[in-house]
């Protein structure tokens, strides 16, 4: 995949969704910095009763509250945001307000609505001639399908979407789009592939000075060589320069998942007290941001420590029952998977199925309305 499309130009990475008087911020400001200033200036505009500039604003307040994990504050922010862009008639900057929408919903685990939301801001970012929060809302649709675990419907879109961004030469797309495929590759047992291209992300994002993608690819690519190659030592050194990006950028949720990666690569390695404590922080890191798929699989690594330091079988079956019913109900096939090679790893399987599944009677892992979103994605609209 990697030698198929043209190398990305050399770039620093931009946040396009800092716009108006937040143009200047760098994609690697911290999250507090944003916030205050994207209040100050959305106080300005309201005063000026510049709408635009309100959405403008309102926007990178939703986004720095969904990202420091203050759900209902981004909700409120990115929905303001709308009203204010729909006031002014401006139809791009109501798409980047529905796209911070979609992506909450994303985050809270409502597909279905995120789904709706994606779509509908690739197609008001479409009419309104803003091909990069087009760009940003089919990424965003792409990336819902991946997380709910149909490689499928979603790996050409991520391709296209990664032949799009080179083009373009924008650096920080390119690195979202790199992880990605990488990451369908690890979770499908394609560990060469997989690393390969989290390098690939990572060196992009340094080069780009893009320090938020870059912590995200050492998390992948810390994934992968204590899966493939059981270097315990520098999965955790690589998840320590991570976890140092993630605290001076206040990137909460990157945090969370930084953690319950260590407590992962501390799992593999049996190392079961320490990957213990380590669920447990991550736990309740997911928990305070209302994140329920970091909630589920954090949950899991938590059972699956507690199983092997004694926890009886009794509880570990329930506990394993209880969270596949969850993740199903979610609709996150993969970790739903993960649940039940969970349960045979510990020998506490085959779980009871409450879902209505038997005989091989599973459920599409999209609801229509995703599937609707993805089949209508056209990455020609980007050019």
């Amino acid at each position: 995949m990697a030698g198929q499309v043209q190398r990305t130009r050399r770039a620093k990475a931009s946040a396009p969704e800092y716009q108006g008087a937040l143009e200047s911020l760098s994609v690697n400001a911290s999250l507090p910095e944003v916030l205050a200033r994207g209040m100050e200036e959305l106080r300005t505009a309201e005063r000026a009763g510049d709408r635009r500039e309100e959405a403008r604003c309102g926007l990178a307040v939703a986004e720095a509250c969904r990202r420091l994990g203050r759900i209902e504050e981004a909700d409120r922010a990115w929905k303001a945001s709308y009203r204010a862009a729909r006031a002014a008639g401006h139809e791009g900057a109501m798409a980047w307000a529905l796209w911070s929408g979609g992506t909450l919903a994303r985050q809270r685990g409502a597909f279905r609505l995120a789904y709706r939301l994606l779509r509908l801001a690739a197609e008001t970012g479409e009419r309104g001639g803003d091909v990069v929060v087009r760009g940003y809302s089919l990424a965003g649709l792409a990336e819902t399908g991946r997380i709910q675990g149909d490689y499928a419907a979603v790996r050409r879109l991520h391709e296209q979407l990664l032949a799009e961004a080179r083009r373009r030469g924008e650096a920080r797309h390119t690195v979202w789009a790199l992880e990605g495929i990488a990451q369908m590759h690890r979770n499908t047992g394609e560990y060469d592939e997989a690393l390969a291209l989290f390098e690939e992300a990572a060196e992009t994002a340094y080069r780009a000075e893009d320090r938020r993608g870059w912590a995200w690819a050492l998390r992948g690519i810390a994934d992968v060589v204590s899966v493939r190659d059981a270097d315990v030592e520098r999965a955790l050194s690589l998840l320590s320069e991570a976890e140092e990006v993630c605290r001076e950028m206040r990137l909460s949720s990157a945090l969370a998942y930084n953690h319950k990666m260590r407590g992962n690569v501390l799992y593999r390695a049996g190392r079961y007290e320490q990957a213990r404590e380590m669920y447990a922080l991550a736990l309740g890191e997911f928990h305070e941001m209302d994140e329920p798929r970091g909630t589920a699989l954090s949950r899991l690594g938590l059972v699956k420590a507690s199983a092997h330091l004694g926890r009886d079988a009794a509880h570990t079956t329930a506990d394993l029952a209880e969270l596949r019913s969850t993740l199903d109900r979610i609709g996150l096939r993969h970790a739903r998977d993960m649940v039940d090679k969970a349960a045979a790893e510990l020998g506490v399987g085959p779980l009871p199925d409450h879902g209505g599944h038997e005989g091989g009677a599973a459920r599409p892992v999209l609801p229509t309305v995703g599937a609707e979103a993805l089949q209508a994605a056209d990455v020609e609209g980007l050019r």
